[in-house]
């Protein structure tokens, strides 16, 4: 069974994709054998913001951390993209009221 699910999980990984003809790296699922470093950098840069942050933070305070300007909601949503994406690959965690947190 455990063969099975190590398969099924296998087969569901990411692979690189084909963009333009070119190859585009995807953000990985979070694994045991996966590091924070194999993610692009501006991912690394929103993952570490997340962690340093006291608390779970909303997309603005991520933003603020990073240098984006907040008070143009243009410039948020490709952030918040970005965190959404980080939690759909497990290396977030997405509360009920919005805001995110690292994963335990």
């Amino acid at each position: 069974m455990s063969e099975q699910l190590a398969d099924e999980r296998a087969s569901a990984a990411p692979a690189p994709g084909q963009v333009g003809g070119r190859t585009v790296m995807l953000i990985p699922h979070r694994a045991p054998d996966v590091e924070g470093t194999m993610l692009p950098l501006d991912y690394q840069r929103i993952l570490a913001a997340v962690r340093q942050a006291a608390g779970p933070v909303m997309a603005r305070q991520v933003g603020e951390m990073l240098g984006v300007d907040s008070s143009v909601r243009a410039k948020l949503e490709p952030l918040r993209a970005k965190l959404v994406r980080l939690v759909d690959r497990g290396w977030l965690r997405k509360l009920p009221d919005g805001r995110f947190t690292t994963r335990l």
